[in-house]
């Protein structure tokens, strides 16, 4: 079992950058990997970004491309979404979630997940 926590949501302006971070305890944490995905008032729950085990691998949606980085610290048992150049369509719940084999982009592919974090993004 993984309990994962999310933290750092708020209300921002469109073009402000936040950082969302994610504690993780229960496993060992190093063995997973992690991802993100947000979920939008009346929008299915969409992948955001991904990091393998490790670190060495990061996968991103499209949409969040060279504004958005993903990272972790296994010594702290930590994941990291910094997001750059908000826009007012990025407002949602973002989930952290913790996936035992490759990272995937779907929701069945994870095996744990956090209670989410609201973002606002605001004009």
């Amino acid at each position: 079992q993984v309990q994962l926590v999310e933290s750092g949501g708020g209300l921002v302006q469109a073009g402000d950058s936040l950082r969302l971070s994610c504690a993780a305890s229960g496993r060992t944490f190093s063995n997973y990997a992690m991802g993100w995905f947000r979920q939008a008032p009346g929008k299915e729950r969409e992948f955001v970004a991904a990091i393998t085990e490790g670190g060495g691998v990061t996968y991103y949606a499209d949409s969040v491309k060279g504004r958005f980085t993903i990272s972790r610290d296994d010594a702290k048992n930590m994941v990291y979404l910094q997001m750059n150049i908000l826009k007012l369509e990025e407002t949602a719940v973002y989930y952290c979630a913790a996936d035992s084999s490759l990272p995937g982009t779907l929701q069945y592919e994870y095996d744990y997940w956090g209670q989410g974090t609201q973002v606002t993004v605001s004009s």
